[in-house]
């Protein structure tokens, strides 16, 4: 019986700060995006320019760990240049793979960097095996990250049917869309996620006093309202708070974030190559603090498989950290079918 191989843990860095403090904290890989419409976290004051992503490769690197660059939008028809652009600047700055979505970008990148590693984005929408051999066929892929909608015994279908790596969410914010899919921030603001590179873009929100309240807005569509004292996050259609026939609450999806403690050694008996935390918009503690909860999760669950169990100091860190202090399986419980 082989021995199931030990996940990479892959962590989000937003920042200098947040690369390092993940790598510190124990991240086997980092990925990143520069600031630009080429990645699908374009928020302001977020991500890397030349000399910043220089810099975090080179720490990441020197301390035996690698980078993926994420330049998973759709690059712009009449204007793919600046896509090509960055698949030579991520391959010059010796990043361990890049991960696209776009299959005129991974043409581009295996034609001029054929020893670049590809990494299929989720935004690719790949559900299956089927769709995954397709980019490994055409393309090459050697990694592919699955939408947070499989369930469990999908995830271990489409590994035991592909040689392709598979890298699954563990942890951060859940989205009930599935990643590419999504047309309700384009329905709002006319801009897609999938080109922009952000789901409300930050032009098109407007945050407005209303009496003791303040009204968030997207796209001039009012998405929920918060009172005078209440925490609010950034606002999205999907988590948006309505009013349907008089009563107000969330109709799409509460706050409340993937948490994979729970199946952590059935992830790993199926053969997930790598597990991603979500959160390149988080802060650098928080990238800290919940890649070294999962650092040790990982590497407890790999001394002892068959007596791993998740640890209360683990969940109490999480689940400070999580949205709406909740959390979920998600799709990968689904006890009905």
């Amino acid at each position: 019986m082989n021995t199931p191989r030990r996940p990479d843990l892959v962590c989000p860095a937003g920042s200098l700060r947040a690369l390092q403090m993940a790598v510190d904290a124990g991240a086997d890989a980092v990925y990143m995006g520069l600031k630009d419409a080429t990645n699908a976290r374009n928020f302001a004051g977020l991500n890397f320019d030349q000399n910043q992503a220089t810099q975090g490769v080179r720490y990441a690197r020197d301390r035996g760990r690698q980078v993926l660059m994420a330049l998973n939008t759709y690059a712009q028809a009449d204007n793919p240049q600046r896509w090509f652009d960055a698949v030579d600047m991520a391959a010059d700055m010796g990043v361990h793979a890049v991960i696209l979505a776009d299959p005129a970008v991974m043409a581009y990148s295996q034609r001029r960097h054929p020893n670049l590693r590809l990494h299929l984005s989720v935004q690719a929408s790949a559900t299956n095996y089927e769709a995954i051999g397709f980019y490994r066929e055409r393309y090459g892929i050697q990694r592919a990250v699955l939408p947070r909608v499989l369930t469990m015994s999908q995830v271990a279908h489409v590994i035991r049917h592909t040689d392709v790596e598979i890298e699954v969410f563990g942890f951060g914010s859940l989205c009930v869309m599935v990643e590419g899919r999504c047309a309700l921030s384009s329905y709002a603001t006319g801009q897609a996620p999938n080109t922009a590179g952000v789901c409300s873009p930050p032009s098109a929100v407007r945050w407005d006093a209303d009496g003791d309240k303040v009204n968030a807005r997207l796209g001039g569509i009012l998405i929920d309202q918060f009172a005078a004292d209440e925490p609010r996050g950034y606002p999205t259609l999907c988590k948006g708070r309505f009013d349907v026939d008089g009563d107000v609450g969330y109709a799409l999806e509460e706050p409340t974030s993937l948490n994979t403690l729970a199946i952590l050694p059935e992830l790993v008996k199926a053969g997930v190559s790598a597990i991603k935390i979500e959160g390149r918009q988080r802060s650098a503690a928080y990238v800290e603090q919940v890649t070294r909860t999962w650092r040790q999760a990982i590497d407890a669950c790999m001394a002892q498989p068959d007596r791993f169990s998740v640890q209360p100091t683990w969940t109490s860190a999480l689940g400070r950290l999580a949205e709406g202090q909740q959390h979920t399986l998600g799709a990968y419980s689904r006890p009905w079918q």
